[in-house]
């Protein structure tokens, strides 16, 4: 120990269980000196309080500095919680290359899917819009048919013919009464009554035969023929203008304005379908950020893990503990999150299996093989399972690997399909387990066999997860494929059947092997 001014160096070794617990939390290093000697500050005031010399400045100081290491240690945690918002947020709702604009833009955008669907209604000539239009106003439509020139049977040849007969009939009628051949005739009555009145039909007659003649001359605008054919080219006017989109007031174009409005009352109703759509889009994007930021109901990977060992060892009798946060053999090692220690049923009574769970695409199998070395000394356990999240484990990796005592498992926490993956990793850590705990010649074959099973389990699972992996991808289309799977499941449920049996076998001999001992 040397003492120089304000600095001294102390080499302490601690004893108390909870000191050295408390300091395993923070890492070897200046974090863990700045603990211990902020610890040792607070005791020493505490002490100096309790005998009555407690500096007040000294006291202020600290505290002034405890609270600014608060303050930036608080703000240091604030900056990252909201950069890694920031960054979720970014990921979903980046102009660029966000998913939620990018699912919106491929919905609402050019090209769109809206687009199209609304496209394919009114645009081209096979849409249906088209096809109504065509239907009642097109080129063979009976409206113009009717209203057609040329048609026979039309409305501007019916008042054609109807204004032509008229005036035939008209003109015969009139030149009737001014012909001399009809002695009923207005003229003949007159030439008639002037020679039986010797009157003078001079100047008077000639007047008033120019009179009648000038009716029916078209040179005058108000004579009574001229009249006529002005009352009908007006009357031809006004029927033409009732189908004509020159005039605001015709009947077809309030025929334009009701379907223009038809049109504008569905672009309303198309865009208040994309505000539903794009807030059910929202809905649904809140609730996938949801699910994916819990992993069954909310607990985390290993919990799952946990969860589904614990359930597992109820049911054969064994026990299951969670043990990621206490430290095991090595000093100050938390390797190992879940230890099984089988039960006293079983054939390796005792025996202990290690389990890490881990969700985190930066481990490796090489990694996973280092961790559970490290994990099977810290909880003194002669198998271990290493459980990769199908979400993060390594790509192109089987659902179920072994080497020599570490088994690596591929289990889905949200896809009960997967279960079994685990349940087999269990089931051969278990036969590992008796293995390790049988020597005897005779049991030699029992173990080729157990061997053989553990073997074939690894074959079918790895061969069952391809199998299942393809008949998603082609959405269960395929019997075949769907058929080998079912074989394939069999054939492994099977094998786990025949390594239970044998196990138990094995556990039987054990019982009978200590019972003649003892009798002996």
């Amino acid at each position: 120990m040397t003492n120089n001014d304000a600095t001294m160096t102390l080499d302490i070794a601690i004893s108390d269980a909870d000191l050295c617990a408390e300091l395993a939390q923070y890492p070897s290093g200046p974090e863990r000196v700045e603990f211990a000697v902020t610890a040792m500050k607070i005791g020493v005031m505490a002490l100096r309080q309790a005998q009555g010399r407690i500096d007040a400045e000294q006291v202020r100081r600290e505290g002034d500095r405890f609270i600014e290491n608060l303050g930036q240690a608080l703000t240091n945690h604030q900056k990252e919680v909201t950069e890694q918002v920031a960054s979720c947020l970014k990921s979903y709702f980046d102009p660029q290359d966000g998913r939620f604009n990018e699912r919106v833009q491929r919905l609402v955008g050019k090209d769109g899917e809206l687009e199209q669907i609304i496209r394919s209604q009114i645009e081209g000539d096979d849409s249906h819009l088209v096809k109504t239009l065509t239907a009642h106003m097109g080129k063979d439509s009976p409206l113009m048919q009717t209203l057609h020139p040329e048609a026979a049977d039309g409305v501007i040849n019916a008042l054609t013919t109807a204004t032509e007969k008229a005036l035939a009939d008209q003109r015969e009628r009139v030149l009737l009464e001014f012909s001399l051949d009809n002695e009923e005739g207005a003229l003949k009555r007159l030439v008639g009554e002037l020679k039986k009145n010797h009157g003078e039909i001079g100047e008077a007659l000639q007047k008033r035969i120019d009179e009648v003649t000038g009716e029916f001359s078209l040179d005058r605008e108000d004579s009574a023929l001229s009249r006529l054919v002005g009352r009908v080219e007006s009357a031809r006017s006004q029927i033409t203008a009732e189908f004509t989109l020159d005039e605001e007031g015709s009947a077809l174009s309030r025929m334009r304005r009701d379907l223009l409005n038809v049109m504008e009352t569905q672009r309303k109703t198309n865009e208040q379908f994309q505000v539903e759509v794009m807030e059910k889009l929202a809905a649904m994007t809140a609730q996938r950020k949801e699910a994916e930021r819990s992993t069954r109901h909310g607990d985390d990977f290993e919990t799952a893990v946990y969860e589904f060992v614990n359930q597992r060892a109820q049911r054969a009798n064994d026990i299951a503990a969670r043990t990621g946060n206490t430290t095991g053999v090595i000093r100050n090692n938390r390797k190992g999150d879940v230890v099984v220690e089988l039960g006293p049923d079983h054939a390796a009574a005792g025996a202990r299996i290690v389990l890490e769970a881990k969700q985190n695409a930066s481990y490796t199998v090489p990694m996973a093989r280092a961790e559970l070395e490290e994990a099977r000394k810290n909880r003194d356990a002669g198998v271990g399972v290493f459980v990769f999240s199908r979400r993060t484990a390594p790509d192109g990796m089987d659902s179920l690997i072994r080497y020599g005592d570490d088994i690596l498992a591929v289990w889905d926490a949200e896809n009960p399909d997967s279960d079994i993956v685990l349940d087999c990793a269990l089931t051969v850590a278990k036969a590992l387990s008796t293995r390790a705990q049988q020597h005897s010649a005779a049991q030699s074959a029992d173990f080729e066999t157990i061997e053989k099973a553990i073997r074939e389990i690894e074959r079918q699972t790895n061969s069952l997860d391809e199998i299942t992996t393809s008949a998603e991808t082609i959405k269960r289309g395929s019997e075949r494929i769907l058929n080998r799977a079912r074989i394939a499941r069999e054939g492994l449920e099977k094998q786990v059947i025949l390594l239970d049996e044998k196990l138990a076998d094995l556990r039987e001999l054990v019982v009978n092997d200590v019972g003649v001992a003892i009798a002996a």
